[in-house]
């Protein structure tokens, strides 16, 4: 047994197998933490290149979503600044257009847990709807567009909405100039504020 409390977590939730029978692809738990890490992302699940790979954020989505926060793939992929935690850790398989929703077991068995070890992160990005939903609760906005755009009543919270990454919201994006205009530079200070 680790004598490390975050490290034992992480070794937990890496070799979970609780809903391993709903998984098409199995399970392939992907988390990156450190008790130093400032900045936490909270995603949806990894994508089929990511389960492949075991490297979060490791595709076009998370090209994008380096960009927006104006990060280097070094220092998103250092556990000692930057913590992700999926609100499933597992590939959920795929869908009719897209993949999955996340599995409703991680959320409810790891996010409390995890994050009460972690105690220096200044900021938590919630990327898309269900991490939204999860952080924060009835504070949320009636849609992603408005959860987002009230961004600035999240952040005394150290929480930042943003609407997820992935090319096939390329739509969105098109439909909402501003947030990429507007809020991308913000985002970007908030997470050089952090010390990155």
């Amino acid at each position: 047994m680790n004598a490390n409390p975050l490290s034992q977590l992480l070794d937990d939730i890496r070799a979970c197998r609780r809903c391993s029978d709903d998984l098409p692809c199995g399970p392939r738990p992907v988390v990156q933490a450190a008790e130093t890490a400032r900045l936490c992302i909270v995603g949806q699940a990894p994508g089929s290149k990511v389960h492949e790979t075991g490297i979060p954020w490791d595709d076009a989505s998370g090209r994008r979503l380096r960009d927006w926060l104006g990060l280097t793939p070094a220092a998103f992929y250092d556990p000692a600044k930057v913590a992700i935690a999926p609100m499933g850790f597992c590939y959920p398989g795929k869908a009719g257009s897209g993949d999955n929703p996340p599995r409703p077991e991680c959320a409810p068995l790891w996010h409390g847990r995890l994050t009460a070890l972690l105690p220096d992160i200044g900021l938590t990005v919630l990327v898309g709807h269900y991490a939204q939903a999860w952080y924060l609760g009835r504070s949320r906005r009636a849609t992603l567009a408005e959860t987002v755009r009230a961004w600035r009543d999240y952040l005394p919270s150290g929480f930042l909405p943003l609407p997820h990454p992935s090319p096939r919201n390329q739509p969105w994006l098109a439909k909402n100039p501003w947030f990429e205009a507007e809020l991308v530079p913000h985002v970007r200070a908030a997470v050089c504020s952090l010390g990155l």
